[in-house]
């Protein structure tokens, strides 16, 4: 018994220090009182909360001219400058490394071809990569707070446990763990669209809404789902696998083992070999001249009128407005994000788009739902600082540097 109620003290403490530094981090320079008044915590506990912030450095005070034209009143804000976190994209094929501080201003990057097959060549290589990008920046490093890894796959992100990725034998891989151990800072380990969904949700497109619904095109096709400014996770802390809805029963073999899922027409190397295949049999089309042939040769000739490529990301369009429209129906949001580079094509594919979410869901759900493009899908590394940022939003880190 009694340990539950220690373990109910600790949370108690951890949440109410997350709603203050919450309210001063996003609608700071505010005073004590405004934080007590918003939060209704007792005067008493935002005092000793700020307190024990101030000692710490998470926040400093600003005096701000009383409007009365008495004396000045002193306001709180965040301190960002010396609380810093290397975030990590890991790709199939490279890894991206970003140091930021705690407002989201990049400090640093770095990019480097990285290729593994099989779990321990991942772990090897991920510690040694880590461990050369903190050295090379360890001069701009003044605390290190925390590492944000995301990656393609099923992640737990409340363990940190990676359980499946996409061309890669993984058996339940502790990388929040082992990432914790080698460095001794806390880290944090999730799905690569899901993090885009947040840092969207936090800093770029669905900054103005609670529930939204973003969809990523690249080497495959996926969903990060917001849902009352959280990402939304099921049971087995993932959703969202939009690329793995079948779209053509008698289409082209999925690497999951179905056939004519999304994934298999409404993905990057997808989109490429179709037109590939056409441009093989003889279409007519301005791409029969590029080479090699890319998303953004396709996008750029589409947008010139290339009736081949016009006609295939509209093809696009119509397959990803179909799954959107399930999900529409679904989840209710009040915006949907595009990312990824078929965006470079946006009047095209959106129309295509909006055309069949109108036919395919429901009225009262798709009136006045805004197709938007992502703000941040060029950013690789921002989804796994977006899921530190959330760590000191919610108090899972900010707690663990209070007790520092």
């Amino acid at each position: 018994m009694n340990g539950g109620q220690i373990g109910n003290v600790d949370l108690v403490k951890q949440l109410n220090s997350a709603a203050v530094y919450r309210l001063i981090d996003q609608q700071g320079p505010i005073s004590r009182i405004q934080v007590a008044d918003v939060s209704q915590l007792a005067p008493a506990s935002v005092t000793k909360i700020t307190r024990q912030l101030l000692e710490r450095g998470l926040i400093k005070e600003v005096a701000q001219q009383a409007s009365t034209g008495g004396r000045r009143a002193i306001s709180l804000t965040t301190e960002t400058g010396p609380f810093h976190s290397v975030a990590i994209r890991l790709g199939r094929d490279y890894i991206q490394f970003s140091l930021y501080d705690l407002s989201g201003h990049e400090l640093a990057n770095h990019h480097s071809p990285f290729r593994y097959d099989k779990q321990q060549d991942l772990l090897d290589g991920l510690v040694l990569h880590t461990k050369a990008f903190i050295n090379q920046n360890k001069n701009l490093i003044d605390q290190l707070i925390a590492i944000g890894v995301t990656l393609p796959g099923l992640v737990n992100p409340e363990t940190g446990v990676v359980e499946y990725m996409p061309h890669t034998e993984i058996d339940n891989l502790s990388l929040g763990n082992l990432l914790r151990e080698t460095f001794s800072v806390e880290a944090f380990v999730g799905n690569d669209i899901r993090g885009l969904a947040l840092a969207e949700h936090y800093f770029g497109a669905s900054r103005d809404c609670q529930d939204s619904i973003l969809v990523s095109v690249y080497r495959g096709a996926g969903a990060g789902i917001i849902v009352n400014g959280q990402v939304f996770l099921g049971s087995n802390r993932n959703v969202g696998e939009i690329g793995h809805i079948q779209i053509e029963p008698l289409g082209d073999r999925c690497q999951c083992g179905n056939f004519g899922c999304l994934e298999t027409v409404a993905a990057n190397p997808a989109i490429i070999a179709h037109i590939a295949q056409r441009l093989e049999q003889g279409y007519p089309s301005s791409l029969a001249q590029v080479e090699p042939l890319t998303m953004s040769a396709i996008c750029e000739h589409a947008n010139q009128g290339d009736e081949l490529a016009v006609q295939s990301l509209t093809r696009v369009g119509n397959h990803l407005g179909k799954a959107i429209a399930m999900t529409v129906n679904l989840f209710n949001p009040q915006k949907i994000i595009i990312a990824g580079e078929i965006v470079k094509s946006k009047e095209i594919i959106f129309h295509a788009i909006q055309r069949n979410i109108q036919n395919h869901s429901l009225a009262a759900f798709h009136k006045n739902l805004p197709i938007v493009e992502s703000q941040l899908y060029t950013k690789p590394t921002i989804g796994a600082f977006a899921m530190i940022k959330r760590a000191m939003l919610n108090g899972v880190l900010l707690q663990k540097l209070l007790e520092d």
